[in-house]
């Protein structure tokens, strides 16, 4: 339970670190957060996310064809998603420190 409250709170965040560097499509995200099992939990889980996330103008979305099949839909940050992404890694950074603290004394 504790796991799912936290996760809820950060993949968002987490999926706009990824999309720093780069643009990406669905799947390669799944790839990217499922390396660590904590993160997500299921593809379902992912495009909902995505979803939110452009309703928010945070990410952009392009579709690409593919050659594997139907075209690609590519999630790129905006700079709405660059700020909340700063401003999150502020907040937590300092959170997980008071967090750390307290639970260590």
């Amino acid at each position: 339970m504790v796991l799912t409250q936290v996760r809820k709170g950060v993949v968002e965040y987490c999926v706009l670190a990824c999309l720093r560097s780069a643009p990406a499509y669905g799947l390669e995200l799944v790839e990217r957060l499922g390396t660590n099992s904590s993160l997500l939990t299921s593809e379902g889980t992912l495009y909902p996310l995505l979803s939110r996330l452009r309703q928010q103008a945070w990410v952009t979305t392009t579709q690409v064809p593919s050659a594997a099949g139907p075209p690609r839909r590519y999630y790129e940050i905006t700079d709405e998603g660059q700020v909340a992404l700063e401003t999150f890694t502020a907040t937590w950074s300092r959170f997980t420190t008071d967090v750390r603290t307290t639970l260590e004394s």
